[in-house]
C-alpha cells in the first residue's frame, strides 16, 4: 500500500471517529499515529507522536492561549457587558432599531477583549434579549442579532481561531490580530445595515413601530462615560500596545488579564468563588485549546509524511479550476461543513490539506485565514450545529423560544455574513493593509 493511500485512509478513519462522537483531538492523534505506524513502524510512530507533543506547545508564544481567556473570563463576571450594552442603548436610542444596533456595538466592543464567540451570546442573551422584548421587539429579531452579532468575537482581535490559524500557518499572530480589525469592523457595519435595513423596509419582523425609534434612557453623558470608561481603558490598553508594537500577543495577553482582574476587584463583582471559577474554567478551556493544537500538529506532520498536500495540490491545479475555482469550492466546502461539526474542528481538519494549494496559487496566507475565519463563523449560526444559536437558547432558558426561532432570526445575518465575505474576498487590501503596515 503506498503513503498518499494511507494519507486517505487514515483522513477516512479520522472523519468516521468523529461521525460517531470521537472527540477531535483523539480522532486526530489516534489516526496520526497508525498512518506513521503504517507508513514508517509503530516504535516510530510512538517517538513521532512524542516529538510532535513536545514540539506543539512549548513555544512561548503559546502563553497567549490561557491569559486571553482569563482576560475574557474576568470581563464577563465585571458586568462590564452590561454597562456597554447601556451605553449603545443610549447612543442609539434615536435611530430606528436602535437597540439592534445598541446590541451590536457592544458585542463588537465585547469581542475586542474576549475572543470567544460563546462568551458573547452567553452576555448578551440575558442582557440584550430581555430588554429588547421588554420594549416591544420580535423575541425571533432580538435573539438573532444577538447570535448573530455574537461572531464578531471570532474576528475582531484578539480571537482564539486567529490564534490556531496562525499556529496551524505558521504565520504571525500578531500579524493576524492586526488583520482582522477591519473585516470585523466591516461585518460589525453590515450587520448594522442590515438591522436599518429591516427597520425600514420590513419593521414587523423588528418589532411594534413605537419600540423602534426613541428608545427612553436614564444614560446621561456623564454616567454613560462612567460605565464605558474601564472597559475602552482595557481596550485601548490590549490593543493599542499591541498595534503599537508595544507588546508581543502573550505580554498583550498579560496586561489584559491584569487590567481585567482590576476592574473586576474594583467593581466589587469578583468574589474567591468567582475567581476560583474563572481560574477553573480558564484551566479547561486552554487545556482544550492546546491539545487540539498539540493533536493538529501531529495529524499535519502526518499528512506531509504521506504527500497528500502535493498531491492535492498537484491535482487540483491539473483540474483547470484556478486560484478563484479553489477558493470557491474551498469556502463552499467550509461552510457546508460548518452544518454539523464545530469551527475549531473545521479548521484542523481543512488546514493542513488547502494551506499548501493556497501558497501554490500565491495566495496571501493572512488574507486566506481571514476568509477562513469568516467562512468558518457562518457555521455558529447554521442548522443542525450552530454553536452560537445553542449558546443563546442555554443562556435563555425560555421555553417560549425554540431554536428553530433563533435560527430563523439568524438567517439574515447569515446573508450579511456572506455579502461580506464576498467583498473581502474581492478586495484583499481590507485584510492585509493594516498586517503590512505593522
Amino acid at each position: 500500500m503506498s503513503d498518499l493511500a494511507i494519507g486517505f485512509i487514515a483522513l477516512g478513519l479520522m472523519l468516521g471517529f468523529i461521525y460517531f462522537g470521537m472527540h477531535i483531538g483523539v480522532a486526530l492523534i489516534v489516526t496520526s499515529f497508525v498512518g506513521v505506524s503504517l507508513i514508517r513502524s509503530p516504535e516510530i510512530g510512538a517517538r513521532f507522536a512524542a516529538a510532535a507533543a513536545n514540539d506543539a506547545i512549548r513555544d512561548y508564544l503559546f502563553g497567549v492561549v490561557p491569559l486571553f481567556v482569563l482576560m475574557g473570563m474576568l470581563v464577563s463576571v465585571s458586568g462590564v457587558g452590561r454597562d456597554t450594552f447601556d451605553v449603545f442603548q443610549w447612543l442609539m436610542r434615536k435611530i430606528r432599531g436602535g437597540l439592534g444596533l445598541a446590541t451590536v456595538g457592544a458585542n463588537a466592543v465585547f469581542a475586542a477583549i474576549t475572543g470567544i464567540s460563546i462568551a458573547s451570546a452567553s452576555v448578551f442573551t440575558k442582557v440584550a434579549v430581555p430588554e429588547m422584548i421588554r420594549m416591544g421587539y420580535n423575541a425571533r429579531f432580538a435573539v438573532g442579532v444577538v447570535a448573530g452579532s455574537s461572531v464578531l468575537g471570532m474576528l475582531i482581535p484578539p480571537s482564539l481561531l486567529m490564534i490556531i490559524y496562525g499556529v496551524l500557518a505558521e504565520e504571525s499572530i500578531g500579524r493576524m490580530f492586526i488583520a482582522g480589525l477591519i473585516p470585523g469592523l466591516l461585518l460589525a457595519t453590515g450587520f448594522c445595515v442590515l438591522i436599518v435595513a429591516m427597520a425600514y423596509v420590513a419593521p414587523h419582523k423588528v418589532g411594534k413601530p413605537e419600540a423602534l425609534i426613541d428608545v427612553p434612557s436614564s444614560e446621561t453623558l456623564f454616567s454613560a462615560t462612567k460605565k464605558f470608561l474601564p472597559i475602552a481603558s482595557l481596550v485601548v490598553l490590549v490593543l493599542g500596545g499591541l498595534y503599537g508594537g508595544l507588546f508581543t500577543p502573550t505580554e498583550a495577553g498579560a496586561v489584559g488579564a491584569a487590567g481585567a482582574f482590576v476592574i473586576a476587584l474594583a467593581r466589587g463583582t469578583l468574589t474567591w468563588r468567582k475567581l476560583w471559577a474563572v481560574l477553573t474554567e480558564t484551566g479547561y478551556v486552554s487545556v482544550s485549546v492546546l491539545f487540539l493544537i498539540l493533536a493538529a500538529m501531529l495529524y499535519s506532520r502526518m499528512l506531509a509524511l504521506t504527500g497528500m498536500p502535493g498531491f492535492v495540490t498537484q491535482t487540483i491545479t491539473e483540474l483547470g479550476l484556478g486560484p478563484w475555482g479553489f477558493l470557491i469550492l474551498y469556502i463552499a466546502i467550509v461552510i457546508a461543513l460548518g452544518c454539523i461539526i464545530d469551527s475549531v474542528s473545521i479548521m484542523l481538519i481543512m488546514l493542513p490539506i488547502v494551506l499548501p494549494v493556497a501558497k501554490a496559487f500565491g495566495m496571501d496566507i493572512v488574507w486566506f485565514g481571514v476568509l477562513t475565519v469568516v467562512a468558518v463563523e457562518i457555521g455558529l449560526l447554521t442548522p443542525p450545529f450552530g454553536v452560537s444559536a445553542y449558546t443563546v437558547k442555554s443562556a435563555l432558558n425560555d421555553p417560549r423560544i425554540g431554536i428553530k426561532d433563533i435560527f430563523a432570526g439568524t438567517f439574515p445575518f447569515v446573508l450579511a455574513m456572506l455579502a461580506v465575505l464576498a467583498i473581502l474576498a474581492a478586495f484583499p487590501g481590507l485584510s492585509t493593509w493594516l498586517a503590512r503596515m505593522n
